[in-house]
């Protein structure tokens, strides 16, 4: 057996069906084991606080070891975990293959999923996780939803917190008008015939944040796939299920990767390209949804096809060569690299993506903005969220470039808040997708 994690890592299947997975006593006994590993490694001491707070634990213990922490404080350890993964990609190694067969994560999920049997999970976080219901109400009554998420709504934000328990100040994304599938029956992209890459076809996972929230970065990865010779169409079977697991609901992500990937299937079998709009929906797709469901072949053929959108742009260049009209930005770029773009293993996809610009002035972040999906908006996480995105928001404002985007939509939005937090003057109002900027550098898009 190699040391170090010399290995490629692999992950195995959730066996979430099975008694033992939620068996309390089996559940406590590996929670002890994998935290005794982690007590004695602590490589993760600054990759977010679930770690700290573990050491913490065993350090003012009686005997400053695991054996005199109480299993009822696991829980604190437990809800600081963002399931953002870096800890298995970048840090831990002791990941399987190696025989401690460590994955944090995952065990941060199956003590989720067991709470969420025993009925303790929040009510909050239930409800903020049905994205489709929300989306839904919130783009028929946009003006309203809006008006009454808006931070600065003091009235509505106060019953929020009393009701979700969502944290008075923490910005919350905005509803589309028209959702993204409105628009895509509406407006048709003309395919650029002359384009290196003509011939490709690929079918655009819409995602609920996409679909919902910020329609842009679907219609700009249209305009750029069509003026790049890619016929398109769009898809949203409904919501990739990546909210859920935050309070435990995994058959709720099995019951939708089995609906969601039927009905893909047959894009698939047609033989096109599977784009998945936000990162979070292109690792479910790809990696998650396998180990949930791991005995489904339509799961299995989704996950082979998918691409992340940047991914995507960066094979056309790499293969067939772009189309040309690429323009130089108004300025520079500070890009952050998501989390779950880094836990899908292809690189710094968005950052190739923009070195393709002319004279491209990029200053790449990679590292966790605090986050974590719904986690950083509780005002239980709130002030650790801004705590652990700090670096992000300081290394922005230093690059002081005009362009702030990141991969992760609801990131950029926290980068953004964590910014005006430290100066409230050098901000810009939004923090793109890299796809909008790169259909900006065409000219397809204001």
């Amino acid at each position: 057996m190699s040391e170090g994690s010399l290995e490629a890592p692999i992950r195995h299947p959730i066996d979430w069906n099975d008694p033992d997975y939620t068996d309390p006593e089996k559940l406590d006994a590996e929670m002890r084991r994998i935290f005794d590993i982690c007590h004695g490694c602590r490589r993760c001491f600054n990759l977010c606080d679930s770690f700290p707070r573990l050491f913490d634990l065993i350090d003012e213990s009686e005997t400053m070891e695991l054996d005199s922490v109480d299993s009822a404080d696991f829980k604190s350890v437990v809800d600081a975990c963002t399931l953002c993964d870096m800890c298995f990609m970048t840090k831990c190694p002791y990941v399987p293959p190696h025989e401690f067969n460590l994955d944090f994560p995952h065990l941060m999920l199956r003590y989720r999923v067991a709470e969420q049997r025993a009925g303790k999970r929040s009510f909050g976080e239930r409800e903020l996780t049905q994205t489709d219901r929300n989306g839904a109400l919130g783009t028929r009554m946009t003006p309203l939803a809006n008006w009454a998420s808006a931070s600065s709504n003091k009235m509505t934000r106060g019953v929020l917190e009393k009701v979700a328990g969502v944290h008075p100040e923490a910005a919350l994304p905005k509803f589309a008008g028209k959702t993204f599938m409105m628009r895509a029956k509406a407006e048709s992209p003309r395919v650029n015939t002359e384009a290196p890459a003509f011939g490709r076809k690929a079918v655009l996972y819409a995602t609920c944040y996409g679909n919902y929230n910020n329609p842009e970065i679907g219609v700009a990865t249209r305009a750029v796939l069509a003026h790049n010779g890619v016929e398109t169409e769009v898809a949203y079977p409904g919501c990739c299920g990546m909210p859920p697991p935050e309070p435990g609901q995994i058959e709720k992500v099995a019951e939708r990767a089995r609906k969601a990937a039927a009905e893909m299937r047959t894009w698939v079998d047609r033989g096109y390209d599977v784009i998945a709009l936000v990162p979070s929906c292109a690792l479910m797709l790809k990696f998650e949804w396998p180990l949930i469901v791991p005995d489904d072949d339509n799961v299995k053929a989704l996950s082979a096809a998918t691409r992340d959108v940047s991914e995507y742009v960066v094979d056309i260049a790499r293969k067939e060569g772009l189309a040309p009209g690429l323009k130089a930005l108004d300025g520079g770029v500070t890009l952050h690299i998501a989390c779950h773009a880094r836990a899908q293993n292809v690189g710094q996809k968005a950052a190739e993506m923009l070195r393709l610009l002319p004279d491209a002035d990029l200053q790449v972040i990679e590292r966790c903005s605090g986050h974590g999906g719904s986690w950083g908006i509780f005002k239980d996480n709130f002030e650790t969220a801004l705590k652990v995105g700090k670096p992000v928001a300081r290394q922005a404002l230093k690059a002081g470039k005009p362009h702030v985007a990141s991969e992760c939509p609801l990131a950029g939005i926290h980068i953004l808040q964590g910014m005006e937090k430290l100066d409230g003057e050098s901000v810009p109002d939004r923090a793109p997708h890299p796809i909008e900027l790169f259909a900006r550098a065409y000219g397809l898009t204001a």
